[in-house]
């Protein structure tokens, strides 16, 4: 039977109201649930079985804007390439840890590329990249993103890092009580990778994390933007066993400058340097940290910076322990 016109407009009309409908539902949700006992296409609206989803990214396609996601159990499945791009609050009830598994080996187990004004926070999470996977979490851009009590392991494939901050625009970072681990495989990869681009800027709080057992511990660059920027503080962590250097600035004249304030921080067990300053606009403060049993305890290269509070305890190094390129005077 042949449809007349004014039906065929019709029905097209019902399905784009129906579209409508359906686009403002996915992403009605002011807290979405999701865990092991979902199913794919549920609305995530509570944690009983008929509701609850299976995936983490369907339950960031049903939140709203400012809303939060609740994860109820461990080895959750990771889509490769999944991306926050609103403002989100990712949790586990009670703060449990759930691990998030992603065995994927190409891209990355979650992006964060949200508006310049948004915020994006992270806790109780176990990101798990199996040995396979390059990049645990990927941040593009937000006006600031909470990462606390999180693991962040076993990202290993080539160019692997652990948490990977390159904002395109001025972004905070904040990271306090995590554990990144086992991350990276060959030079220039490690655990935290602090680069902005473009027209981005970075400001970074770790406060009390560990980063052990990587390639590189954290490298602040600014080779590849003019500009402001990175400023990082590490304030009571531990930075040790890591295969090169523990910390590393890098920057290049005419570049942006990359800054490290260390303060009461270990360096320690490091294959390279504890810490390491290097080109004319890196600088690295050093406030009463412990630096031992490193290759090298401290450093500076190509017109890089170590300034010294004067209290810091760098000794017992396997090679060099290095000696600040000058000193603060106690106020």
């Amino acid at each position: 039977m042949r449809m007349s016109a004014t039906a065929s407009a019709l029905s097209l009309a019902a399905l784009a109201t129906i579209a409508v409908q359906d686009a403002a539902f996915a992403q009605s949700n002011t807290v979405s649930f999701v865990g092991l006992g979902g199913t794919f296409g549920n609305d995530c609206l509570s944690p009983t079985p008929a509701h609850l989803c299976l995936t983490l990214s369907e339950a960031i396609d049903k939140t709203k804007a400012g809303g939060e996601i609740v994860i109820l159990s461990p080895g959750l499945p990771l889509d490769s390439n999944q991306s926050v791009n609103k403002s989100l609050h990712i949790t586990t009830e009670g703060g449990s840890n759930a691990r998030l598994a992603d065995g994927h080996i190409n891209g990355w187990g979650l992006m964060i590329h949200a508006g310049a004004g948004d915020i994006v926070s992270l806790r109780g999470l176990t990101f798990d990249g199996v040995g396979t996977s390059p990049t645990g979490l990927v941040i593009q851009q937000a006006s600031a993103v909470h990462v606390q009590n999180c693991v962040i392991r076993n990202f290993e494939a080539q160019n692997g890092w652990g948490i990977v901050h390159q904002p395109v625009s001025a972004s905070q970072l904040f990271v306090s009580d995590t554990l990144v681990y086992n991350n990276g495989s060959t030079a220039g990869t490690g655990g935290i990778l602090i680069q902005p681009t473009g027209s981005g800027s970075a400001r970074v709080t770790l406060d009390r994390v560990h980063l052990e057992n990587n390639v590189v511990g954290l490298w602040v660059d600014g080779r590849l933007i003019t500009g402001n920027g990175s400023r990082v503080v590490i304030r009571d962590s531990a930075v040790s066993g890591n295969a090169s250097d523990g910390i590393i600035a890098v920057s290049a004249a005419g570049m942006a400058p990359a800054l490290v304030v260390a303060e009461r921080t270990l360096a320690s067990y490091n294959g390279g340097t504890g810490l390491h300053a290097d080109g004319p606009r890196a600088v690295i403060l050093l406030d009463g940290n412990v630096i031992t049993q490193n290759g090298t305890g401290i450093g500076a290269t190509n017109g890089g910076q170590l300034i010294s509070y004067g209290n810091n305890k760098n000794n017992n190094n396997l090679g060099p322990e290095g000696a600040p390129t000058s000193l603060f005077s106690q106020m």
